[in-house]
């Protein structure tokens, strides 16, 4: 069974990285020892080795080991390998790019897809397990060979979403950014998560995690709040036709 652990953030409030996750992180990896694939690639300006000592504190608190692909010679390997995936938040775009150039984005759909590798992402990392990459809020600072990413959430999600806008922002706010998306592709939906909250998926069912409702964004300016800790299919939310 398909199971995967989609979060808007890394951090929540004052909270320190990944300090908010520890309860989502065991719904989705449980109590036992688990050795976790980590995917640093949407680090920019940072090594990829200090964003793994970031993320290993998180992990290893809970009992999981984490090693990041860097360190393998053959990522193919390391993925068909793996116990479990970890990927990292940060530019989306490098992200994409990097998993395209390491021949790892089908390898890793088939796998959550099939229920043999279970993924958890972050940010960015949540970004690339839904069908494209076209509802991040990163700058596109490169420019992948598609939009199109690992496709394990069946729609698109948006995640640190932040409602309205800041004082003296005379731009575009999240909503009227959604909004546009849902304007130019009427065929699809999506799913907005608020910092601290995360998209639980389990088969063909999904679960809003954290303290937050999870906002499915129907049409322009039509949302619906889904609850959390309630399943809903995830057929419920449209995707791409």
């Amino acid at each position: 069974m398909k199971r995967a652990l989609l979060m808007s953030s890394s951090r929540m409030g004052s909270m320190g990285y990944l300090e908010h996750a520890d309860a989502q992180l065991r719904t989705l990896l449980g109590t036992g020892p688990v050795e976790v694939l980590f995917i640093p690639f949407a680090a920019v300006s940072s090594s990829f080795d200090a964003f793994e000592k970031r993320v290993q504190p998180a992990f290893s608190r809970l009992g999981y080991g984490l090693t990041s692909i860097h360190h393998f010679s053959d990522p193919l390997a390391a993925v068909r390998n793996a116990q479990a995936i970890a990927v990292g938040g940060g530019n989306t775009f490098a992200l994409l790019t990097r998993l395209y150039q390491a021949g790892i984005v089908e390898l890793i759909s088939e796998r959550v897809n099939a229920g043999e590798l279970p993924y958890v992402g972050w940010s960015a990392g949540s970004n690339v397990a839904t069908p494209t990459i076209r509802t991040t809020n990163d700058m596109p600072i490169v420019q992948p060979p598609s939009f199109n990413a690992l496709n394990i959430a069946p729609f698109q999600i948006n995640p640190h979403f932040i409602s309205g806008k800041t004082a003296g922002h005379n731009g575009e706010s999240r909503e009227d950014r959604l909004n546009e998306f849902l304007a130019f592709n009427p065929q699809e939906q999506l799913l907005a998560l608020y910092e601290g909250s995360a998209l639980y998926i389990e088969g063909v069912r999904g679960r809003i995690l954290g303290e937050k409702e999870g906002l499915w964004f129907k049409a322009p300016d039509n949302i619906e709040k889904i609850a959390p800790d309630v399943p809903f299919d995830l057929s419920m939310i449209q995707g791409v036709c």
